[in-house]
């Protein structure tokens, strides 16, 4: 039963892949574009560390969102999280909160015939994954069917003029992540399959999770869960391997991302120009304040 579930859940993610939907912008979003949704989609431009914007954009090494929980704490793991989670981004200028500077150390962009991807690690405490948590998957679907986080509005330019992106799923941990935007059509959902979440980042979304920031063009390999002819669900008694990370070429390199956004602590000063607060965060016994350079 539960594989007939799966399937007619694919297939019913597949057809509303096709059909006609009315593109939401950036600009046009309301304020809240789903039920239950503690969020907003309607978030100006301007950044705060106390937003509670919901979309994300994935178009570039330097141009990316994560999704994490608004609050810190021991029970803000991602399982408990997931329906509220906000946008955490590399660039200003969205109305989102911003990933600090120096929280990600590694991240990897590429850009396929069928999806756009990020994949990387850091300290993502910063952006109030606790301290320790697996993690889990972030999907525009959800139980309900109103999304992980509810409300949760992905855009790209990836594929030509902004656009939200329909299907995406988007794996944190306390120190890794990947986040896979899919090209609409018809394929979509099977390039941004949702079924797996429990399999994490390197068995869904195979790639570069070391140190630095690079980004290349690649081939899309082989969706999540299919190999060759026959589709793996998960629970089933045996886990196939995870495939192999495609073939890249063209890479750049990048030095460095950020956005002068920098966390100094209470028991020590950040280097830097001279900053104003924008926000703050408690983590244990220590404050956490972020301060714009």
């Amino acid at each position: 039963m539960p594989r007939i579930q799966n399937l007619i859940h694919i297939f019913i993610s597949a057809y509303l892949a096709t059909c006609a939907y009315s593109q939401l912008l950036p600009n046009t979003a309301p304020d809240k574009s789903e039920s239950g949704q503690t969020g907003t989609n309607k978030c100006g431009t301007q950044s705060s560390q106390t937003s509670m914007c919901q979309n994300a954009f994935l178009n570039a090494v330097d141009d990316f969102c994560l999704y994490a929980p608004p609050n810190p704490g021991p029970d803000s793991v991602i399982g408990n999280t997931e329906r509220e989670e906000v946008s955490w981004c590399i660039k200003n200028g969205t109305g989102t909160r911003l990933i600090p500077d120096g929280a990600i150390t590694g991240v990897h962009f590429v850009q396929t015939p069928d999806f756009v991807q990020v994949t990387g690690i850091g300290d993502l405490t910063l952006l109030n994954v606790p301290k320790g948590d697996a993690g889990g998957e972030l999907d525009p679907h959800g139980a309900d069917g109103n999304g992980n986080p509810i409300g949760g509005l992905v855009f790209s330019s990836a594929f030509g003029q902004l656009e939200q992106i329909q299907e995406w799923t988007n794996f944190m941990s306390d120190t890794e992540f990947c986040f896979r935007a899919c090209k609409p059509g018809p394929m979509a959902a099977t390039w941004c399959q949702h079924i797996y979440d429990v399999m994490g980042c390197a068995w869904n979304m195979p790639g570069n999770y070391d140190t630095g920031f690079d980004s290349c063009a690649a081939d899309s390999g082989e969706p999540m869960g299919v190999y060759g002819g026959s589709t793996f669900f998960q629970g089933q008694p045996a886990t196939p391997p995870a495939h192999p990370i495609p073939a890249s070429s063209s890479c750049t390199t990048t030095s460095t991302i950020g956005n002068g956004l920098v966390l100094v602590t209470s028991t020590g000063a950040s280097s830097g120009a001279a900053a104003t607060p924008t926000g703050a965060t408690q983590t244990g016994a220590q404050s956490q304040v972020l301060m714009k350079s």
